[in-house]
């Protein structure tokens, strides 16, 4: 009996900490203040608990009351946390355990990359398991954006200037793949926003294919992008079409703890799912 009790305290605990962050995110999304009756409507709770909360938020100092209009609103006490916090993060530590999920799953080499000074530059790796990752994918090396997949997500979002600059420098050939004319980068850049994630089809490197997913940031720009690379001959293009749900869903979650939310797109044909 003893435990049935203590069950019921924790999942009331829990139930309570959810009600005081939806109001919370409900502050932050509403434009203006907003009463306490309106707050306990749109959340579906009585007034005695929604004001409970707020005098905790009250005493403090995340919320404040308008002294004539008795609304509430959020101070900028929860940008000071949020600015703490983004401060200390190390998206490297945020998506190693995702990125040696992905390494098991897709039995390959995955990475993590950004973009510095329209390059690629490669911050974490996981080896496959024969370990037969290219040299150019080790920590701290760099590699152009054209003829890369995660060099594609990047470009993806580069304004036409900058898009036309990377154009401008030289788009050097790697392999007969290679895509070295602009309209057929553009035409690629189009599909990789179509699909959501980008490939780069022995483009690089004659035998070895990558598939990469974006990782967001709390504005919904990408930052850093999480690539698997193989064999042409294992990272099929029905093998990628089989597992790379693995790979939307970790790179959807690495971008919710970077405070990403919305939708993207996760299938060839466009469907969208909601992070929240």
């Amino acid at each position: 009996m003893r435990h049935i009790t203590g069950v019921a305290k924790k999942t009331q605990t829990n139930q309570s900490s959810e009600k005081l962050f939806s109001i919370i995110e409900l502050l932050a999304e509403t434009d203006g203040p907003m009463r306490l009756l309106d707050i306990s409507k749109a959340l579906h709770i009585n007034t005695s608990t929604a004001l409970r909360f707020l005098n905790t938020m009250l005493k403090c100092g995340y919320v404040m009351q308008d002294a004539d209009s008795l609304k509430y609103y959020l101070t900028f006490k929860i940008c000071t946390v949020a600015n703490k916090i983004s401060s200390r993060i190390n998206i490297r530590t945020l998506a190693a355990p995702y990125l040696r999920d992905l390494s098991g799953i897709f039995g390959e080499s995955v990475c993590l990359s950004v973009d510095q000074n329209m390059k690629v530059v490669y911050i974490d790796v996981v080896e496959g398991p024969d370990q037969m990752i290219r040299s150019m994918q080790r920590i701290g090396s760099v590699a152009p954006l054209h003829c890369t997949a995660v060099g594609k997500l990047f470009l993806s979002e580069y304004s036409p200037e900058n898009l036309e600059k990377v154009v401008a420098a030289g788009l050097a050939r790697f392999t007969p793949n290679t895509l070295t004319g602009k309209s057929f980068l553009e035409k690629e850049l189009a599909q990789v926003r179509r699909r959501g994630y980008a490939i780069d089809n022995e483009e690089c490197e004659i035998g070895a294919r990558c598939v990469s997913c974006p990782v967001r940031d709390h504005t919904g720009k990408i930052i850093a992008g999480i690539s698997v690379t193989g064999p042409a001959i294992r990272l099929t293009d029905d093998l990628i079409a089989k597992k790379i749900n693995h790979l939307i869903k970790a790179a959807e979650k690495v971008s919710l703890l970077l405070g990403c939310e919305g939708s993207v797109k996760n299938t060839e044909s466009g469907k969208s799912r909601s992070r929240r």
